[in-house]
């Protein structure tokens, strides 16, 4: 899909920042004041989501306005819902609230804004904020956030094409998750992590199902990858977005930003509202890829209320902790040739407690296990805990295939990666993958499996410290971890070719320097111990 060119001066482009993006939030995030991180995404993401709309809008409304001779209504609402386009009425349109925006009732219009696009549009009811108004909000702030966000172009059909509010978007949302800390990040997904995920499951048709959507980053990334990947790679230039989307978020307004990230890029997806595991919004769905970020270690999953779950095949997940819970819901939804993705912390590969080494071990024998992705550090905004990925297959044995490639018979074995040593950091505390990085791990998967586009198998081979295919009898004798870097060994180190005798005379010329440094600076310390009195 294509991006938009930075300037030459601006930030260089990576997956966290995409040119202008990142002027753009310094900008908004002077205009916060003390308004709490938190608070302040929604009135940001609100009227962002607003701007795009609107403009979309008035692209259309110019449009029609010029067809009017040929009897286009510019005023009609089906004129913009047969092109999925919102209606937005007089009072919501942009240049409306830009007119009024240094007005001391800009907040009430602008909440006025809210309900109406919400009234002449069902998809998006109980979706927008309208907490304008209240007291807390800065009215001149709120003002000059309207002007700032004025300066966004998207009007035109090619910043569409590019995505670019989509891309202000999501840099916002991974400013927030940021600047929020762990509270930001339980709803947000590095898109190094999910592109990853994507490249490697490569969902390009059937049912795509999320129990976790937080903000719906997977989603995106998946229709994204489709787009990428239309003119072939795989598919014979056949990729269209033929894709079923399910997803349940149980935070409401990390449920209303999922419903606004796929609006502003025409996604249709069925996201429900509610507890994944106690009001299971989709029970009957089987689903042919599952993409997912589950929260880490979660202790208040109220587990005690579902000891008797059909879901737990695999044995009963603790109570003090969700992660097999997790593990279990998605196997539970997973179509006979359904494959999924996720993220866990790393103590799901190796914990014995409370019976989570058993129902691994189960997992393991029903032959589930396709691949085991060792993560490296400092990926994630909302945990320093380590993580790790799972992919996991119904069907293994090469003949069920999956929708649109053919593979090896892989059962009875894991394909374990080891990727901790992977990874550039972006700023002080955080690292992203490359794309050479996330293409080097998909390809290795899709060898191993035996993606081929043409149905020919691709050769895979063991590359000591990084990739390696056990077998289920070398998984039992280590217990059932499933920790890669228990498999894949060390990284075979670069030949030496210095002759010994030459190599011990250089070591030991070395160790002499050092010991007469050393021997300096312990007459140095000496010295100064004298000086002070200290000489005994």
């Amino acid at each position: 899909m294509p991006r938009r060119k930075s300037n030459p001066q601006s930030t260089p482009t990576t997956a966290a920042t995409v040119g202008y993006e990142a002027e753009l939030w310094k900008m908004a995030d002077t205009l916060r004041g003390s308004m709490d991180a938190a608070e302040y995404k929604h009135v940001v993401l609100g009227l962002i989501f607003l701007k795009y709309i609107s403009d979309a809008f008035e692209e259309l409304h110019r449009k029609l306005e010029a067809e009017r001779a040929q009897g286009a209504d510019p005023e009609d609402p089906d004129e913009y819902r047969a092109q999925n386009i919102f209606w937005v009425p007089p009072e919501a349109r942009w240049a409306h609230l830009k007119a009024q925006a240094r007005q001391p009732t800009i907040g009430q219009l602008v909440d006025n804004a809210m309900a109406c696009i919400e009234r002449d549009n069902p998809a998006l009811k109980g979706v927008l904020p309208k907490e304008y108004a209240r007291p807390a909000l800065d009215k001149t702030r709120l003002g000059q956030l309207i002007d700032l966000i004025s300066n966004i172009k998207v009007g035109d059909e090619e910043a569409r094409a590019k995505d670019v509010l989509g891309r202000v978007y999501e840099y916002f949302l991974s400013q927030f998750a940021s600047a929020e800390g762990k509270k930001g990040g339980e709803f947000y997904t590095p898109r190094c992590v999910v592109k990853l995920l994507v490249e490697m499951l490569e969902p390009y048709r059937g049912r795509v199902y999320d129990p976790c959507c937080g903000s719906s980053g997977m989603f995106v990334q998946s229709m994204e990858f489709i787009r990428a990947h239309a003119n072939g790679n795989g598919n014979g230039g056949k990729a269209k977005a033929d894709i079923s989307i399910y997803g349940q978020e149980s935070n409401y307004t990390t449920w209303r930003l999922a419903k606004m990230n796929l609006a502003i890029r025409g996604i249709e997806g069925q996201i429900a509202h509610g507890d994944t595991f106690h009001n299971d919004r989709f029970p009957d769905l089987r689903a042919d890829f599952i993409l997912a970020n589950p929260p880490f270690n979660v202790s208040d999953w109220g587990g005690e209320r579902l000891r008797d779950d059909k879901r737990w095949q695999y044995g009963v997940p603790p109570v003090g902790n969700a992660n097999f819970a997790w593990v279990q819901h998605i196997i539970h939804h997973l179509a006979p040739t359904g494959v999924a993705g996720f993220v866990l912390a790393n103590g799901s590969m190796s914990s014995n407690q409370s019976g989570e080494g058993e129902i691994r071990k189960n997992i393991i024998e029903a032959d589930l296990v396709d691949c085991m992705v060792a993560l490296p550090g400092q990926l994630f905004y909302s945990t320093q805990i380590p993580a790790c990925l799972w992919f996991l297959a119904r069907d293994r044995s090469g003949k069920g295939g999956s929708l649109t490639r053919s593979y090896r018979d892989r059962r009875g074995e894991i394909l374990f990666i080891d990727a901790r040593k992977m990874g550039r950091m972006v700023d002080r505390t955080h690292r992203e993958l490359t794309d050479e990085e996330i293409k080097r791990i998909a390809d290795t998967y899709h060898a191993w499996r035996g993606v081929g586009a043409d149905g020919s198998l691709p050769k895979y081979q063991d590359i000591p410290g990084f990739c390696k295919s056990a077998t289920l009898e070398e998984v039992r004798k280590h217990g059932y971890v499933l920790t890669p870097g228990r498999y894949v060994g060390a990284a075979e180190q670069e030949e030496d070719d210095e002759p010994f005798d030459q190599k011990m005379r250089r070591l030991v010329a070395q160790l002499r320097e050092q010991q007469a440094e050393a021997a300096k600076l312990d007459a140095a310390i000496a010295a100064n111990l004298k000086e002070l009195g200290y000489e005994g």
